[in-house]
């Protein structure tokens, strides 16, 4: 595996993530360019970009809430989104599928729970669907409930980690 690095979303990667992120998510599921730079300019804290051989290859982003909704649409454009609340909520997490299968989104959700844990956040939430499940469990979530958010017309799953 190349040397792999992680740093903190700036405004300049928004074109780069949005590309990513449409390779990676289907139809409307897939966040436009513009929730894209809303997320890097309110919570750069909370966007993490992996870099791999010098190039964006992925990202996580989210926001912080006092009470999760995860059905909460408003809440992907970090409508009620408090930096200091103890809960992180995911939004994406991606990874250019030409870069996939090698472990690196593995290795971006562990320096992302690092991340967070040192923020000292209390627990992280992700809506993921049927097939990644299991992924996240075994990077230590546990299955919550189906969600009842219907984003992009998909069926998502609800899932929490504790920290």
């Amino acid at each position: 595996m190349p040397a792999l690095t992680f740093r903190n979303a700036l405004p300049a990667d928004a074109a780069r993530c949005f590309e990513i992120e449409t390779t990676a998510y289907e139809g409307d599921e897939a966040a436009t360019l513009e929730k894209i730079a809303t997320r890097i300019a309110l919570y750069p804290e909370g966007f993490l970009i992996l870099k791999a051989e010098g190039e964006v290859v992925g990202f996580i982003n989210c926001g912080c809430a006092h009470d999760v909704v995860m059905s909460d649409e408003a809440f992907k454009e970090l409508v009620g989104h408090s930096p200091e609340a103890p809960n992180v909520v995911i939004m994406s997490v991606v990874v250019d599928p030409a870069y996939q299968g090698k472990g690196y989104s593995t290795a971006l959700m562990t320096e992302f729970v690092q991340r967070m844990r040192a923020m000292g956040k209390q627990t992280i939430h992700l809506m993921c669907k049927d097939r990644h499940v299991e992924l996240y469990k075994r990077m230590g979530y546990r299955y919550v409930q189906p969600s009842a958010s219907d984003h992009g017309g998909m069926a998502w799953h609800e899932m929490v980690m504790d920290l």
